[in-house]
C-alpha cells in the first residue's frame, strides 16, 4: 500500500505574506504605472517603514531623524514629510524612489507637520520654543519663524490657505496666522490644554479639542472670533471631520465614547459608548462610516453614521491607535503602538464562507511604536517605471 505524503507549507502570516498569498486573485487590478504607499513613523525605532499597497508587503525601512512623530503627504508633489521630535527636523522622503532626500532643521519638539492644499508650504508647531516654523516645500528651507503661545502642539492651515490655526496648550489659547505676511493675526483664550483641530473645508470655521476640559471651541476664522465652548466627553484627543464638513466626531478618550458636533449650529447632537479608550477616528470619503481604534479594547469600532450605531467590532494589534484608508477606501490600515504592526482590514461583499462586510486580510510589521500613517497614491511616468 503507497503512504501519502502530504507536505504543508506555512507562510508568515505577520509577515504580510501567507494571508496575501492565498487571497492574491482577490486584490484589484493596478495600471502599471500605479502607485500606492503607506508610510508608518515608528517612534522608538527612528524609522519609517514603507508598505506597497498593492501587495500589503513591506518593502522598505527607512531611517530618519529621532522619535518621528508625524507624518504628512504633499497633494501636489510625490514627497512624504516626517517630523522628529527628538532631532528637531523634518525628513523629506520621495515616494517614487522611497528615498530620504533631504533634512530640514526646525525648533525644539515639534510634533506634526501640515501642508498647504497647494503642496508649497509646510506648518510645523514647535512646542518646545513656542514657534511656528513655515517651510518652503519646493526649497525645502524655512523661509519664516513666528512666535505663538506656550507649548504649541499643532499647526494646521486651513483648506484655502489663508490661515492657520495653532493649539497653545501651555496657554489655553489659539492663534490665528495670516500667511500672507506670516504675522500673528490674533490670539484667542478657549479652553483648557487645546490639541487637536479640524476646519471646515469652506474655511469658514475651526474647531479645537480641549482635552483638560472636556470641551470643543468653535471659532470663527473671517473674524477670528470664539463662537462657542461645547461640551463633550473627558479627555476628547482626537477629532474626525466628515468630508462634506456637516458633522465632526469628537473622541473622548477617558469617557469611552464619541461626540457628534453639528458644525453649522454648534450644537452637540449626542454621544455614544464606542469601545475602550477610542483614540483616533476617520471617517470614509462617502461620509457613511466613521471608523475608531480603541486603544483599551484592542479593537476598531465601525459606525454607520447615517444609522447612528455600531455595525462591526474588529480584532487589531496591541493598542491601536493610528488610522488611515487605501485609496479606493476598501482597505483599513490599523496601527499597533504596543505589538509594532499594521493590521490590514478588508472591506467586501459578503459571503457564504465570509458573511461580514470587514475581514482581516493581514497583519505586517511595522518598527517599534508606530504612532501615525499616511498613504499616497500616484502614477509614475513611463521613464520611472
Amino acid at each position: 500500500m503507497k503512504k501519502l505524503l502530504l507536505i504543508v507549507v506555512v507562510l508568515p502570516v505577520a509577515a504580510g505574506i501567507g494571508w496575501w498569498y492565498f487571497r492574491q486573485r482577490e486584490l484589484p487590478g493596478f495600471d502599471p504605472a500605479h502607485r500606492e504607499y503607506a508610510y508608518v513613523t515608528n517612534g522608538k525605532s527612528d524609522s519609517v517603514s514603507v508598505i506597497d499597497l498593492r501587495t500589503f508587503l513591506p518593502i522598505k525601512t527607512l531611517r530618519v531623524g529621532l522619535d518621528p512623530t508625524g507624518v504628512a503627504a504633499n497633494p501636489k508633489k510625490n514627497e512624504i514629510y516626517v517630523v522628529n521630535s527628538g532631532s528637531a527636523n523634518v525628513s523629506v522622503i520621495d515616494a517614487e524612489q522611497n528615498a530620504v532626500v533631504a533634512t530640514i532643521g526646525v525648533h525644539g519638539k515639534p510634533y506634526f507637520i501640515d501642508v498647504s492644499s497647494d503642496g508649497k508650504r509646510g506648518y510645523v508647531a514647535n512646542s518646545g520654543s513656542a514657534k511656528v516654523s513655515v517651510i518652503d516645500l519646493e526649497q525645502r528651507a524655512v523661509i519664516a519663524t513666528i512666535g505663538v503661545g506656550d507649548s504649541p502642539g499643532l499647526a494646521r492651515v486651513s483648506p484655502d490657505g489663508n490661515t492657520v490655526l495653532v493649539s497653545n496648550r501651555g496657554s489655553d489659547s489659539v492663534s490665528l496666522i495670516d500667511t500672507h505676511n506670516f504675522a500673528v493675526r490674533n490670539t484667542i483664550p478657549i479652553c483648557h490644554q487645546p490639541e487637536d483641530i479640524a476646519i471646515l473645508p469652506d474655511s469658514s470655521k475651526a474647531f479645537v479639542a480641549c482635552s483638560g476640559s472636556a470641551q470643543v471651541a468653535s471659532i470663527d476664522l473671517k473674524s477670528a472670533k470664539l463662537l462657542a465652548l461645547l461640551d463633550v466627553g473627558k479627555t476628547p484627543v482626537n477629532l474626525a471631520l466628515k468630508p462634506d464638513g456637516g458633522e465632526l466626531i469628537v473622541c473622548n478618550f477617558d469617557s469611552d465614547s464619541i461626540s457628534i458636533i453639528e458644525t453649522g449650529t454648534d450644537e452637540v447632537s449626542g454621544s455614544y459608548l464606542i469601545g475602550s479608550h477610542p483614540a483616533r477616528g476617520i471617517v470614509s470619503d462617502d461620509n457613511s462610516r466613521l471608523y475608531v481604534s480603541n486603544l483599551g479594547s484592542n479593537a476598531v469600532a465601525v459606525y454607520d453614521i447615517d444609522m447612528g450605531k455600531i455595525v462591526a467590532s474588529l480584532m487589531a494589534g496591541s493598542q491601536p491607535n493610528g488610522l488611515a484608508l487605501s485609496a479606493s477606501q476598501n482597505y483599513l490600515l490599523v496601527l499597533g503602538a504596543a505589538s509594532g504592526d499594521v493590521t490590514v482590514i478588508q472591506k467586501r461583499k459578503p459571503r457564504k464562507l465570509e458573511p461580514g462586510e470587514y475581514g482581516l486580510l493581514t497583519m505586517i510589521p511595522a518598527g517599534v511604536q508606530p504612532n501615525n500613517i499616511v498613504v499616497k497614491s500616484f502614477m509614475v511616468t513611463r521613464a520611472a517605471q
